[in-house]
């Protein structure tokens, strides 16, 4: 993507080389005047004459910022910049958001006569717009686009406000913390970095931790995103009981995920593909994720990418994609990830489509969006969304062994028991919740808590309903034992266990080596 230096260099040549009509598509005006006018002050043009028309202010002389002429309407910028076309050479005028250039209309063809006279004498205008233009009037000039800051750019923005600032509050960041700021800044305007900042000076000081808060607060920036349902996180969603495995491992992911990766040939990592037994955590990770790395939660709804008309799914993903770049970083959460993308048999194409897409932007993007993305029924997902170098890494996420069943039951009795365990009691109920998935015993649990509610608290309740309720809950491993079975042994041949403990293999199951992460030292 073209950054400011670039687009810079390019107007400059461009209006060199006096190319009749120059469209400068960009949602930042007041940064695309900045550029047009320090090109416009360059020694070497102080001879040519340059005009600015906006709205507010009618028709000006650029450098100056005097009034042109009493009538401040837009056909009287044009019928001045007429005159001035047919007797002075090498003349500019530039046009700041003017309506209606999309189409084939009127004014653009009065645009685009305007045009013809400015290129008869060596002159130029400039349109400056966040629309598309008409092919007739872009056909006579060249277009340029004028991106986002990159992370150079936001950095220098976050350091002149720091240094305006300086003597005025107190600041802590040094400047590797400016450099974070400015990565956790990608996707927004100039402007509402500045006034991201701005916020943060008002409480008085700039602290350190005020860097990861940068991620939050620009999330509050877009409230209205388009594919992606913004996911808010209750107390309940800060912890995951068993999956050690898996946790160990995000932790250095996590060290990555802030790390400042100039100077070397790393990217952010990519994500986490969590498959297994439904009901065993992998939904509650990825909200758990987002809280302990202290970053937004995004949900893609693949059922709402997909539409009826031809374009439209791959239309709807591709902008999906690129919000999730804007709002990084982040946590995107893909949910049952299977539904979305299985379809490969599917006539129109669009499945197949929205793969490539996905895959695209999973190898490409060098934002910092961690996908993480759950699936009960991998034999559904395309072959090539398994392999190495798509996610950072694929976890099977198995039915808990003894030791997680009993981390779990503990995090949920204290939840909505609301009192600490007996150790003789949690013995006895991770005997009774062989098979049991994660949600099975929290359904247990969330049962003996609504009796504690209702029967006027933990010391009235009786140790043998608790043990009751358990063995009246029937997992899916006993109601649907094949499916299960037929899951474990997918995870057991094909990838790292999230739990603790290898799976133990079922009578008969084959022998096939095991993947494991080496995590280092």
């Amino acid at each position: 993507m073209p950054n400011y230096a670039d687009s810079r260099a390019d107007l400059d040549s461009y209006l060199t080389a006096r190319v009749p009509v120059i469209g400068l598509r960009t949602i930042e005006q007041q940064r695309a005047l900045r550029l047009v006018k320090e090109v416009a002050t360059q020694p070497r043009r102080t001879s040519q004459p340059f005009w600015i028309y906006t709205r507010a202010t009618g028709l000006r002389d650029l450098r100056s910022n005097t009034t042109v002429q009493d009538d401040r309407s837009l056909t009287g910028a044009m019928d001045f910049a007429a005159a001035q076309f047919t007797s002075r050479p090498m003349a500019t005028l530039i046009l700041v958001d003017p309506d209606g250039l999309e189409g084939d209309t009127h004014f653009t063809r009065h645009v685009a006569e305007l045009a013809r006279l400015a290129d008869a004498n060596a002159g130029s205008i400039v349109l400056i717009t966040d629309n598309p233009i008409w092919s007739g009037l872009q056909r006579l000039g060249m277009s340029l686009r004028l991106d986002l800051p990159d992370a150079e750019e936001m950095f220098r923005s976050v350091r002149s406000f720091l240094d305006d600032h300086h003597g005025v509050v107190p600041i802590e960041w040094d400047e590797d913390d400016a450099r974070r700021a400015s990565e956790f800044l990608l996707g927004v305007t100039e402007a509402e970095a500045v006034n991201l900042m701005a916020t943060i000076v008002a409480r008085g000081a700039v602290r350190r931790e005020d860097v990861l808060a940068l991620a939050q607060a620009k999330d509050r920036i877009f409230s209205d995103l388009a594919g992606l349902e913004r996911v808010q996180l209750k107390s309940s969603d800060y912890s995951v009981g068993g999956l050690s495995n898996l946790r160990d491992w995000l932790k250095r992911k996590n060290e990555l995920m802030h790390a400042d990766l100039r100077g070397t040939d790393l990217r952010p990592p990519r994500g986490v593909l969590l498959v297994g037994v439904p009901g065993c955590g992998k939904s509650l990770s990825a909200k758990a994720i987002a809280s302990q790395w202290q970053l937004p939660l995004y949900r893609l709804d693949m059922a709402s990418i997909h539409g009826k008309y031809l374009g439209e799914s791959e239309g709807r993903m591709r902008e999906a994609l690129e919000t999730a770049d804007r709002v990084a970083p982040c946590i995107l959460w893909i949910d049952e990830i299977e539904k979305g993308l299985a379809g490969s048999h599917d006539l129109s194409g669009a499945a197949q489509r929205i793969i490539g897409q996905f895959l695209f932007w999973l190898q490409e993007s060098e934002s910092r969006a961690f996908v993480v993305a759950t699936a009960n029924d991998v034999r559904s997902l395309p072959p090539e969304l398994l392999r190495k170098g798509r996610f950072d890494e694929l976890f099977f996420v198995d039915l808990p062994d003894p030791q997680d069943r009993k981390e779990i039951i503990e995090l949920y009795y204290r939840r909505y028991v609301k009192a600490e365990p007996e150790p003789d009691q949690v013995e006895r109920l991770v005997d009774l919740s062989e098979g049991f998935a994660g949600s099975d015993i929290e359904a247990a649990l969330h049962e003996v808590g609504a009796e504690v509610h209702l029967g006027g608290g933990a010391d009235r309740l009786r140790p043998s309903f608790v043990l009751d309720t358990f063995v009246n809950t029937t997992p899916l491993s006993r109601t649907n034992p094949e499916q299960i079975e037929e899951i474990r042994t997918w995870g057991r041949e094909r990838a790292v266990p999230a739990g603790r403990t290898s799976v133990t293999a079922a009578p008969g199951a084959s022998g096939s080596a095991r993947r494991v992460v080496f995590m280092g030292e």
